[in-house]
């Protein structure tokens, strides 16, 4: 279809070149499945000559119905010089049993002269030879012209000489690739529409990202007429990455109107693209465009008050379309609007007419001068908000703790001593830690435990640590940010001090209140 664009996603194998990114056999075939859940048209497996995880793949791959997606096997043209039915790797593609096999040739004559050491001649021979043996093997051929842009730049001649040559072949797709990263949008759109006019084959784009024009440069390409775009799920790849598809599809499909992925798979971006990310052991990047955490997050006052009244006014899409949601983030730079938003959000109910609102306010702009921040603690958030508004009760109070440590020169342990009231009734406990915070959290859940059980599934999972002025030595302000979770849900708290151990103390009290008042 004219208005269609096909997605080549490239992640198991381009995006496993990027520093830091690994998948098993087991995970590569996870990420394929999901991809084809997702309505993906290609997942490229791998490169079957490279390593035996890939082989294994393809493998395991063949034994699978995939309902939406087409493998594709990768690898290079023949070697110069050598028949394609008799190079090793060129059969190691065939036998990868795949119904797509992409491979790539050399458009730059520097590549063709100086890193094949063959000749021009030689090398449209090679794109060509290899293109007509995959296709007499019943293939679906598509050829990723290597360093397409760097080549057209020197000799225009001969590059179009090179996709002319695989077109003649029968390749079923020509993908310019600007394999160094460092084009433009307006020379990609030239030269695929230089493409565009001299082949009859459909054209693709695979860019990287080495100047941050990575999905920019898709889009260029796309508009010139490419008809496929190839990438990687979160822009995984080699150096700074490539095309990330999770901000090339939503563009594609909601700015341009393109068909690609779907219609319902959109709403599922965001998910789609945390799975990747899990899988790969990454953290998510909070502040992708689309998916991230934060590409629907308001902080300033004025903004969120019009976010409030109409949410397109500071919002380009809605952010379920992705399968996000809209964040209101309360900090010295909220106003009424962020308060009451926030708090809606977490199930408070309040309005523009609460009367503790400009109290509740004024608390929050005096504790982020202090050093507090509740951008990344919700939890304390939550708690300063019910409490300006008289709606909690103390679940309980600490009467007095004490931390020390002993040991000697090779081993050593801290041990804390705290006393709680609830009611009418105290608990006095003693609980030892591999470090004073550790054992002040065993010995206040210890403590609780026999009046409120459902603390015994609450730990401790985060501790982070931050100094506010660090001129001031060791009398510095620090603030201590904790994560918490039972086993379902994960809450944040925030703790200041010039004391790290009150710090400390101040968020780990915050933490089971918190989960006490969500009872």
């Amino acid at each position: 279809m004219k208005n269609s664009v096909e997605i080549y996603d490239t992640t198991l194998r381009d995006g496993t070149q990027g520093e830091g990114v690994s998948f098993s056999v087991a995970d590569k075939l996870r990420v394929a499945e999901k991809l084809d859940a997702f309505g993906v048209h290609y997942v490229e497996g791998g490169w079957p000559g490279s390593n035996p995880k890939d082989i294994e793949f393809f493998k395991q791959a063949a034994k699978r119905n995939w309902r939406s997606t087409q493998i594709a096997a990768f690898g290079s043209t023949r070697r110069k010089n050598v028949a394609a039915k008799d190079d090793p790797q060129v059969k190691l593609l065939v036998d990868a049993k795949t119904p797509v096999v992409t491979i790539f040739g050399k458009t730059w004559l520097l590549h063709v002269k100086e890193v094949l050491r063959t000749t021009p001649r030689e090398n449209l021979a090679m794109i060509g030879d290899t293109i007509r043996f995959l296709k007499r093997k019943g293939k679906k051929v598509i050829y990723d012209a290597e360093h397409a842009l760097d080549g057209y730049r020197d000799d225009p001649e001969y590059a179009m000489a090179t996709w002319l040559a695989a077109e003649e072949a029968g390749a079923d797709f020509v993908v310019l690739c600007d394999t160094n990263g460092g084009a433009l949008p307006s020379e990609v759109a030239a030269v695929t529409t230089a493409a565009r006019e001299k082949l009859s084959c459909s054209v693709g784009i695979h860019t990287h990202n080495d100047i941050g024009l990575g999905v920019a440069n898709a889009l260029a390409a796309v508009e010139a007429g490419a008809q496929q775009v190839q990438g990687t799920v979160n822009g995984y790849g080699e150096r700074t990455g490539n095309c990330n598809l999770t901000i090339a599809i939503p563009n594609l499909s909601i700015k341009m109107g393109r068909r690609t992925v779907p219609k319902a798979s959109i709403g599922k971006l965001r998910e789609m693209s945390r799975f990747v990310d899990e899988i790969a052991n990454l953290v998510p990047d909070r502040r992708q465009p689309w998916v991230g955490g934060t590409a629907f997050a308001h902080k300033g006052g004025m903004h969120v008050n019009a976010v409030q009244k109409v949410a397109h006014s500071f919002e380009h899409a809605s952010p379920g379309v992705v399968g996000n949601k809209r964040r209101i983030l309360v900090s010295d730079l909220a106003g009424r609007s962020n308060i009451v938003m926030k708090a809606q959000e977490m199930g408070i109910r309040i309005s523009n007419d609460t009367p503790q609102l400009k109290d509740i306010l004024a608390r929050v702009k005096e504790q982020e001068h202090l050093g507090y921040d509740y951008e990344g603690a919700e939890g304390s958030l939550a708690l300063l908000i019910r409490k300006a508004l008289g709606r909690v009760e103390p679940a309980f109070h600490l009467e007095a703790f004490h931390v020390s440590m002993r040991g000697d020169t090779v081993e050593h342990v801290c041990e804390a001593t705290v006393k709680v009231r609830v009611g009418d009734k105290t608990a006095h406990t003693v609980a030892d830690g591999d470090g004073p915070v550790n054992a002040l959290d065993h010995a206040l859940r210890n403590a609780l435990r026999e009046f409120y059980p459902a603390l015994k599934k609450v730990k401790l999972t985060d501790y982070k640590v931050r100094i506010l002025n660090g001129g001031s030595g060791t009398a510095a302000k620090t603030r201590v940010l904790i994560e918490s979770t039972d086993g379902r849900e994960r809450w944040y708290t925030v703790g200041v001090d010039e004391n790290i151990i009150e710090a400390s103390l101040q968020a780990l009290l915050d933490s089971i209140e918190f989960r006490l008042l969500k009872k």
